[in-house]
């Protein structure tokens, strides 16, 4: 089953099969049921006073609605943007005329979806429109809906790996360049792991930057988290030993290490990350466990050419998406996905300190596809 029929069948309630109905229980049979012992009804108590103190699951379903609900209105923008508009093209569907399927092509691009993904997608379209499988401006909204939703599973399969480290300090290096709200997405997380009851330090790797390290004490003192630092213009890589050092010591469960993003001189960041993840690796072998790329997804194509600018500089175990909230271009996903194979692992889709989420493929996709998925149910 593609990504698409799961959304589908889970969301919309779809191809869901009807309950068996209970057999009814004639009145003449009642009186054949035995009355309930002293001793059964004893046992029915205990029975009740157990389930009364054990784990509520009906919290989870909950919690994962409202996990659901927030993609919905995280993605509201791309999600009502992109919807408008095809509907706009498809309302002028014909099969066989070419502009019309270079006129999908452009919509595509112009959402980011990047090239490999937009021709893949087109020529799916084109090619159904050949074999006679679409005729109807309802045949070729089910392709190409079901088309992206099934890529986006294909490039981002379901739920992300995070490499924590089980028998020690986790580090996680952030990557990116200046202003993408890497620093935001640091402290965040910072938040989200110490609510779970866990020690994090973090350390200011960008020592370039005037104001970064500021920055980061800030954001300490906000989320109860140590800082390591130097002054500006310091040794990133002695701030990371450090930073290690103050996390062992303190008995911590995690180090976030932010780092300087100036793109202007790709040697020169390629050197310092080296050195920064030789010091890491010294002391903890397999470490770093993640380098996250932090890039902004209303920045579109210009996050795809620093991821692929990155990919080159250093090794990227994934990638988080920020400001999702704010761009009508949710497209991002696919071409990261599509044309680097790196994996989007954490998606912010809003501004408070909860709002940074472990990507959800099947919840991202519906999110961004909801109305055009219901609408093809």
């Amino acid at each position: 089953m593609g990504l698409f029929d799961k959304i589908k069948s889970a969301f919309t309630g779809a191809d869901k099969k009807e309950e068996p109905k209970q057999p009814e229980v004639k009145e003449e049979k009642v009186s054949e049921v035995a009355e309930v012992t002293e001793k059964e009804k004893v046992e029915k108590v205990t029975d009740i006073s157990e389930q009364s103190t054990a784990k509520d699951t009906t919290l989870e379903p909950d919690s994962d609605r409202r996990e659901t609900e927030q993609y919905e209105k995280g993605l509201k923008k791309s999600r009502v943007s992109f919807t408008r508009r095809l509907n706009e093209l498809l309302a002028n569907f014909r099969y066989e005329d070419e502009e019309f399927f270079e006129e999908l092509e452009d919509l595509l691009i112009e959402s980011d979806v990047g090239f490999e993904a937009t021709m893949h997608i087109a020529d799916t379209l084109r090619y159904e429109s050949k074999v006679q499988n679409v005729r109807s401006m309802k045949d070729a909204e089910r392709v190409i809906v079901q088309t992206m939703v099934d890529m986006y599973g294909e490039t981002n399969p379901d739920h992300h790996f995070f490499n924590e480290n089980k028998d020690g300090l986790t580090v996680v290096l952030f990557v990116g360049v200046n202003g993408v709200g890497k620093t935001t997405t640091i402290a965040k997380m910072a938040h989200q792991y110490i609510e779970k009851g866990q020690k994090v330090v973090m350390a200011a790797g960008d020592t370039f930057r005037a104001g970064a390290i500021e920055q980061l004490h800030v954001w300490g003192d906000r989320v109860g988290a140590e800082v390591v630092s130097t002054q500006q213009g310091g040794d990133p890589a002695a701030v990371v030993y450090d930073g290690i050092e103050t996390a062992r010591n303190s008995g911590a469960d995690i180090l976030l290490i932010d780092t300087a993003g100036r793109l202007q001189n790709k040697k020169n960041l390629m050197n310092e990350l080296e050195k920064m993840k030789r010091v890491i690796s010294r002391e903890i072998p397999d470490a770093p466990h993640e380098t996250l790329l932090v890039l902004d997804a209303t920045t579109g194509q210009n996050a795809l050419n620093q991821a692929k600018i990155f990919k080159e500089t250093t090794d990227v175990t994934g990638i988080v998406l920020t400001k999702m909230d704010g761009t009508a271009k949710g497209g991002i996903v696919l071409a990261i996905g599509k044309e680097l194979g790196i994996p989007v692992k954490f998606v912010g889709l809003g501004e408070t300190m909860n709002d940074l989420h472990p990507f959800d493929t099947e919840k991202f996709a519906y999110g961004l596809f909801k109305e055009l998925i219901e609408q093809t149910a």
